[in-house]
């Protein structure tokens, strides 16, 4: 679904970026949570130790103190709700 600035009340379509690195996307993301989400940043690749042996992408604080878990992905995948649901456990 295309998304649009309005300008003069004139939508215009607003220009696509693909990141070339999930990095750079994460970086971007973590520096506008409070924007983009209304949530407080809290970790950068935090690790799951050795319960679970992973790393979430970016750990943050809802309004209300809810965790989220914000997890990255260059390519479509199956996984990202198996490996969500294994953080959460």
């Amino acid at each position: 679904m295309p998304i649009f600035n309005i300008s003069e009340n004139r939508l215009f379509a607003a220009e696509q970026k693909n990141f070339h690195l999930e990095k750079d996307l994460q970086t971007l993301i973590e520096q506008n949570l409070e924007t983009v989400f209304s949530c407080r940043f809290i970790a950068s690749e935090y690790s799951t130790r050795a319960q679970h042996a992973g790393r979430i992408d970016s750990l943050a604080l809802s309004e209300e103190d809810n965790p989220v878990i914000i997890e990255y992905k260059k390519v479509k995948s199956s996984k990202l709700i198996t490996q969500s649901l294994f953080y959460l456990h």
